[in-house]
């Protein structure tokens, strides 16, 4: 593998814990537990291949529509995680960064998360976000509002809005854009995610469930990427 050719950030929509679960007759919530497990396996196997940035989608501000007995249970489930991510965070010198609206979860998940942020703000390996209450949409207002009262303020002219400073204004702010975007399950579609900075991503797409994506499935996505002739303005 080229190193220079391995996408620097990548970027995973985690999908189809349900139907792994179902496949094994077993309640939706025993998918998103295994689904849990998976992501310090590939997190590490990200590392290892020269991967310096990963983002997942681990929950959107659409799942809240979902039945309350599973939002309880994913909240549980995130509550245990975040738990465990302060210690494996710590084991794989990863540093780990929260993107989303949190104000919406509770006290005690808030608190952890900037635990988390601040114990790991110091590590040196991989760069993990979670988005979680995370829609792009969402993080695309609450981006405008920021920009509009700035400029209400007076200390930013409307004419003086770039590029730079919208995505400065991101939860994404100081984070590269990823070069490569996978979707497990077999669905093939965005889900509000990361519209913003997946302008100049490729996009991976494989019908393997989220549970069982493994490490050689990832290199099948990065040689995926690595096949791709990638231009910009039309220069090579």
């Amino acid at each position: 593998m080229e190193e220079r050719k391995v996408p620097r950030h990548v970027a995973i929509i985690l999908d189809g814990n349900g139907r792994w679960a179902k496949k094994r007759m077993l309640p939706r919530n025993a998918g998103h537990a295994a689904g849990s497990k998976n992501v310090e396996k590939i997190c590490a196997a990200a590392w290892d291949m020269g991967i310096e940035y990963v983002t997942m989608y681990a929950f959107s501000t659409e799942n809240w529509s979902r039945p309350k007995e599973e939002v309880d249970a994913l909240m549980k489930l995130l509550h245990s995680y975040l738990k465990d991510c302060l210690k494996t965070s710590k084991k794989n010198n990863m540093q780990v960064r929260v993107i989303g609206d949190i104000s919406k979860l509770d006290k005690d998940l808030q608190e952890r998360i900037i635990e988390l942020e601040r114990v790991s703000a110091e590590n040196t390996g991989l760069h993990f976000q979670v988005a979680l209450n995370y829609g792009s949409r969402d993080e695309i207002k609450r981006s405008i509002i920021s920009i509009a009262n700035e400029v209400k303020e007076g200390s930013l002219l409307p004419e003086d809005i770039t590029e730079d400073i919208i995505s400065s204004h991101l939860d994404t702010s100081g984070i590269p854009d990823p070069d490569l975007m996978i979707r497990t399950s077999g669905e093939q579609r965005l889900s509000n995610y990361l519209l913003w900075q997946l302008a100049y991503a490729e996009f991976y797409f494989t019908d393997v469930l989220w549970p069982d994506f493994s490490k050689k499935d990832l290199q099948k996505a990065v040689e995926f990427y690595q096949s791709r002739d990638r231009r910009f303005g039309g220069v090579k």
